[in-house]
């Protein structure tokens, strides 16, 4: 009986793994790429942040974006580690490049490539994402249509860079062909000397959509170069929030 279970429960496993391959998610190695994610990447097949993929973020207001780049670099800082480069494709930059020594990006790490329209930065991404030698391509779009959202994923699974879509101020969401959707908002973080606002970066990280995986909502925060899980909010938060309401 025992035996009848296990063989169940394996070929369920190598059919998913099936399933996965034809869908396009090929995990690389992830003894050596650990993205420190921590209890999230519970909620990816395998528990394995998709690499080869294109990965969308919704930030709707300004404020957003800005923490939505941190979160995304650091996500971007163990595949930069041993000297990778990647782009950063946007119209209207403003990401602060000094400040991605934060997360363990020296600067000269990013090509920085500044177009005037969202139909070149699209173009560009689309191209920079058939490089395999790149560790990722991010680019900084406010609308993303299924097409092109297909187009990107295409080219990730042939050349198995990492992309990274942060629309800025969507204001149609609709549907695409990323492998996972996210949105990344700003929590107080830990007040030091009763200074609030100093702390370490902290983010209630939302992963609305992901395939074949788990959506869920964690609290992080980025400490000594690494995602680590926020268990109890500041004072300070909830004394914001009092205020709000």
């Amino acid at each position: 009986m025992a035996a009848l279970v296990s063989n169940k429960v394996d070929m369920r496993s190598q059919l998913q793994n099936e399933i996965l391959l034809l869908q396009g998610f090929r995990p690389l190695n992830s003894a050596a790429v650990d993205l420190g994610l921590g209890p999230v990447k519970d909620a990816f097949p395998n528990a394995s942040f998709p690499l080869g993929a294109v990965h969308e973020f919704l930030s709707p207001t300004a404020e957003n974006a800005a923490v939505t780049s941190g979160f995304i670099a650091g996500l971007l800082a163990p595949l930069m580690r041993s000297g990778g480069t990647s782009l950063w494709i946007s119209t209207s930059r403003t990401l602060f490049p000094p400040a991605l020594k934060n997360f363990g990006i020296a600067p000269d790490q990013f090509i920085f490539i500044d177009v005037k329209r969202e139909k070149d930065a699209l173009w560009a991404m689309d191209e920079a994402l058939k490089c395999g030698a790149l560790a990722a391509v991010v680019g900084e779009v406010h609308d993303l249509s299924f097409t092109a959202s297909r187009r990107l994923q295409l080219a990730v699974e042939q050349s198995r860079a990492t992309g990274f879509v942060l629309r800025r101020g969507a204001g149609n969401v609709g549907t695409t062909a990323c492998v996972t959707r996210w949105k990344i908002t700003s929590l107080a973080s830990e007040p030091i000397d009763d200074l609030p606002g100093v702390g370490f970066p902290h983010w209630q990280v939302e992963l609305l959509r992901v395939r074949n995986g788990r959506p869920g909502a964690w609290n992080l925060m980025w400490e000594r170069g690494a995602f680590r899980p926020v268990y109890k909010l500041p004072p300070f938060f909830h004394e914001q929030k009092k205020k709000a309401g």
